[in-house]
């Protein structure tokens, strides 16, 4: 029996997926396959078939915009009766349009169309747009059921400038500019001879990658975040000889201690959670007559991955060990890379930390998540002189600030306060 794949809802805050197929109609699949990927406005997923069968019927096209739990294609056996699937398909709105035009509309001499007994299939919508836009439908391809030419076949002929009138239609191969109604080439335009092309000055070589939906979504929400805050960066050091030995004993200790592997980024985003709670206005969204500060920490963590930058929630990191935060921290990263990770997780952050210490970055300027007040960017590790002259481990830290929610003062005593909290990691453990 027959069986339609439906478009996965991938978190409730999802309507629609943007699709692009792995298979075609006739291919036949097994249980496991990739059928198709897609896209939310903020990850990417693939969809596998939970039957084995041939794929009887593409129901939507490659970079449709397609509603969740709608019907995307049909798998089943060769002869199956899919007619309860394919009520919309191409052949039945054809024939739609052909009753409706017949009862409505009166009799239209065509123009540009073939003439009877050319062989040439096309339904009458698509005939009616050709006729209109002076299209010479000879020149189209059909993509339509049974070799006719439909509607998106006549849109890819405009595109190509197919302009042409009735009497110039038998000699024209394209190319020429029209001069006629609408741009339509005329007879004349055929006769004309184009001048030398003068040699135009060679251009470098260039690929055009199409943008996914994540760096759509990104290009947005970073624009409107610079354009709408007052943003303002305090960049701080510490020293990180404390957090480098508990990183050493954790490291030496962890299998027989049974702890994760605990890195130094890890102990950032701890320190960061336990000196959030003293301070509301950081750990808070800014909502234009109100700020609202939460009495929990959502920590946001910045990921970077192939599709591009996605943020993750740690929900309740304020209630977690070091060694679950850890563990989560890695849990979600892992998720983000692959493209698994539920749309719902990668909201409803109060706080983000981005980290590109190990890109050798000592300092930068993190952009923040609106209606988030602040981000935390971490920095790599530099080594400088104490005042008696002996070296020692110094680490970055960016704090971004939205300045309509938050002066400076404030800013730089969270920025202080974690500080003090990583060069004093083992006692910021005992609280």
């Amino acid at each position: 029996m027959a069986v339609g794949v439906i478009m996965p809802r991938q978190g409730q805050s999802v309507e629609s997926c943007i699709i692009e197929w792995k298979v075609k109609e006739g291919d036949t699949v097994k249980e496991g396959d990739i059928l198709f990927g897609y896209e939310t406005d903020k990850a990417s997923f693939e969809e596998e078939s939970e039957v084995s069968g041939t794929v009887l019927k593409l129901l939507v096209q490659d970079g449709d915009d397609v509603p969740c739990l709608d019907n995307v294609c049909v798998i089943g056996q060769p002869g199956e009766d899919i007619s309860e699937y394919v009520s919309g398909s191409d052949d039945e709105a054809v024939e739609e349009e052909a009753v409706v035009e017949a009862a409505a509309a009166p009799e239209v001499k065509p123009e540009v169309t073939a003439q009877s007994g050319d062989g040439i299939k096309i339904s009458p919508r698509a005939r009616g747009i050709a006729e209109r836009q002076n299209l010479d439908i000879t020149k189209a391809d059909a993509t339509g059921p049974g070799g006719r030419i439909i509607e998106r076949d006549i849109a890819v002929l405009a595109e190509k400038g197919y302009k042409v009138t009735a009497a110039a239609q038998s000699a024209y191969d394209g190319g020429a500019v029209g001069t006629g109604l609408g741009g339509a080439v005329t007879t004349v335009d055929l006769s004309r001879r184009p001048e030398p092309a003068q040699e135009a000055p060679s251009e470098a070589e260039y690929t055009d990658v199409k943008l996914n939906n994540v760096r759509k979504v990104i290009a947005k929400s970073m624009h409107a975040s610079l354009s709408n805050m007052a943003q303002l960066t305090l960049n701080a050091t510490f020293d990180a000889t404390s957090i480098m030995n508990y990183r050493s004993t954790v490291k030496e200790n962890m299998e027989s201690l049974g702890l994760p592997n605990i890195t130094l980024n890890d102990v950032v985003l701890y320190a960061a959670v336990k000196t959030l709670k003293k301070h509301p206005d950081i750990n808070a969204h800014y909502l234009g007559d109100v700020m609202r500060q939460f009495s929990s920490v959502n920590l946001g963590m910045a990921v970077d991955t192939e599709r591009g930058l996605l943020v993750p929630t740690i929900f309740g990191a304020d209630s977690m060990s070091l060694a679950e935060l850890s563990v989560k921290a890695k849990e979600l990263a892992a998720a983000a890379q692959s493209g698994s990770v539920s749309p719902d997780l990668l909201t409803a952050g109060t706080f983000t930390v981005t980290n590109l210490g190990s890109l050798g970055v000592e300092s930068f300027t993190p952009v923040i998540n609106p209606p988030q007040t602040c981000i935390l960017g971490v920095c790599n590790i530099t080594y400088r002189l104490n005042k008696n002259g002996e070296t020692y481990p110094a680490m970055g830290l960016s704090l971004t600030f939205d300045h309509r929610a938050v002066d400076g003062a404030p800013a730089a005593r969270f920025l202080k306060d974690l500080c003090a909290a990583l060069e004093t990691f083992e006692l910021t453990l005992a609280v």
